[in-house]
């Protein structure tokens, strides 16, 4: 029997979607499952972007440039723009989702065996993005205990060797909720320029912003612009996840090039993607208004609900719609099987993602566990309740 690639032995399964069998088995037996272990909001995604995609009447569809078509990069530039990026379409490229832009930068920017730096907890998937790229993470720890700040600066030269190429950040945060500010970025920015790196800029989440915080890209910040790369999608600012547009941009032109090679080799991004993501920018500023209000109400919920619980920490956080919540357990990911597979009260039960796929520290995050807010507020309530209840049950197995 052929063998598999070593790289395919390596590649990290999904902590957010590993649980899914299990949940399917619950479903099939009647339990009524709260999916608090993914970020797939149930926000309604905007009128505008919807109905691009039923207006469309192209007889053949069609490659597009594999940098994105020029109409969408310029809406998109304008959009930016108007958050004082200070870009021309030319400096964006447009991407099969996120995803795509990650992988993309990663192999334009890293040779072989090169590190990236990220606090951990992160996105779980970065680990499968550098696997793919044969690049190595290198994380440096964020605590709970103070709502998982950026670790100092003192930290990050620790790990900084000859192989160090660039630095990762997720702001607003995904899995922590952290919005960083702009004392934490203009260090992260002097130390990009000390040691000559790529700052990775992750902004999925950038109209998440609470409480009247500040969101601040290192965009925003002079003296970065050959060092700065930011990742974006449709996905969670127009609640459309399954649109699969995303987009990388930097002023760095050199590395522009690099990665539109890179763009060409897959072809082109999809055609109904650049529709409705092209339309999706002139979503009003009330829908935003509207989800924030929500989010913000929702956050509120689950922050209050779960530290009521005995024996449970969460921080409140920034931005984001998530939380990383520290419970009473020895083993995130046995609780996180455990809950869907031989608990439910009154026959629903809770599906969340073990924090442990946010490290990539062994061993750590064994009881941490990360909720979504995706939900409305009284499947929240509910939700809260059945976690309630199954942590008594299993401190009493």
């Amino acid at each position: 029997m052929p063998t598999i690639s070593k790289k395919g032995i390596q590649m990290p399964a999904s902590p957010i979607r590993k649980l899914t069998p299990f949940a399917d088995q619950a479903k099939r037996e009647g339990k009524k499952i709260y999916h608090l272990n993914i970020g797939q909001p149930d926000i309604e995604t905007p009128e505008v972007m919807l109905n691009a995609l039923k207006n469309i009447d192209f007889k053949v569809w069609a490659y597009t440039p594999s940098e994105g078509t020029l109409s969408y990069r310029t809406k998109l530039a304008e959009y930016y723009n108007k958050i004082n990026y200070n870009i021309s379409p030319s400096d964006i490229l447009v991407t099969n989702g996120g995803s795509e832009a990650i992988t993309i930068a990663m192999q334009a920017c890293l040779n072989p065996g090169e590190e990236v730096i990220i606090p951990e907890p992160f996105y779980a998937n970065y680990n499968g993005f550098a696997c793919s790229a044969d690049i190595i993470v290198k994380p440096i720890m964020s605590y709970i205990d103070n709502g998982f700040a950026l670790p100092s600066i003192a930290e990050f030269e620790k790990v900084i060797t000859e192989k160090t190429k660039a630095i990762a950040i997720c702001n607003p945060n995904n899995p922590t909720g952290y919005l960083y500010s702009r004392e934490e970025l203009e260090a992260l920015r002097e130390l990009c320029l000390k040691y000559d790196l790529y700052l990775f800029s992750d902004e999925a989440y950038r109209e998440f912003c609470y409480d009247g915080r500040e969101f601040l890209s290192p965009m925003h910040l002079e003296g970065l612009e050959n060092n700065v790369v930011v990742f974006d999608t449709v996905s969670k600012r127009y609640s459309a996840c399954g649109a699969r547009i995303g987009c990388i941009i930097t002023k760095n032109n050199e590395l522009y090039q690099t990665c539109l090679k890179f763009a060409q080799a897959r072809l082109s991004p999809s055609l109904e993607g650049q529709i409705a993501g092209e339309a999706a920018v002139d979503t009003p500023d009330s829908y935003f208004e509207a989800v924030s209000k929500e989010y913000t109400a929702r956050r509120d919920v689950l922050v209050a609900g779960l530290n009521s619980i005995d024996g449970v920490f969460c921080p409140n956080p920034g931005g984001a719609f998530y939380v990383v919540a520290k419970l009473p357990i020895d083993n995130a990911d046995k609780f996180c099987q455990w809950i869907l597979e031989e608990f439910d009260y009154n026959n629903e039960t809770v599906m969340m993602a073990p924090a442990t796929g946010f490290y990539s520290t062994p061993g750590a995050g064994q009881n941490e566990v990360r909720l979504a807010y995706v939900l409305n507020q009284d499947d929240l309530k509910k939700a809260l309740k059945c976690l309630e209840e199954a942590l008594k049950a299993y401190s009493l197995r």
